[in-house]
């Protein structure tokens, strides 16, 4: 098979930097195989366009920013995929739903990470997430400033997090 100049360039131009490449749609996905499909298609744009850019030097930005373009639109095409609806799914066999008596064992396990935490921020956590309260509506309650909540509410998070064996 006899290859032409431009696949001989091309081919030279995957072969240099494409490891560089796919550790930028890794980074870009947080997934190897997914950054694999996305670097793919990015080159497939750039083989196609190949003739069109001038600049050599620019090839890499043009192949980051194709990476960038297919990702949002995948990401977009994906989010169109999940409807509301007003029905629960059926439970798939072998998933079953969780039971009572694991509701209520996270429930009490919650609630003893609550009672642990200092009174402000136990105060914070329940005005917020329990109350539905706006931060600046926690700080006018609590007599403390809006940037006083959020880093309450962070730390506290953090808190729950680790008492509940949860990744922070």
């Amino acid at each position: 098979m006899q290859t032409t100049g431009r696949e001989d360039e091309f081919r030279e131009y995957v072969l240099t930097r494409g490891p560089a490449l796919l550790r930028a749609a890794h980074q870009l996905t947080g997934h190897p195989l997914d950054a694999e499909d996305l670097l793919q298609n990015a080159l497939t744009k750039t083989y196609l366009a190949w003739d069109r850019i001038e600049d050599r030097n620019a090839l890499d930005g043009y192949v980051r920013r194709a990476m960038v373009n297919i990702n949002i639109s995948q990401w977009r095409r994906r989010k169109l995929e999940e409807y509301p609806s007003d029905q629960l799914p059926e439970v798939a066999a072998g998933h079953a739903a969780p039971t009572a008596d694991v509701t209520s064992e996270v429930q009490e396990a919650l609630e003893r990470a609550l009672q642990e935490l200092p009174e402000r921020m136990r105060a914070a956590i329940v005005l917020r997430y329990y109350e539905d309260m706006t931060e600046p509506e926690i700080a006018k309650t609590l007599g403390i400033s809006v940037g006083t909540v959020k880093s309450t509410v962070s730390r506290a998070m953090a808190k729950l997090r680790s008492a509940l064996g949860l990744p922070r």
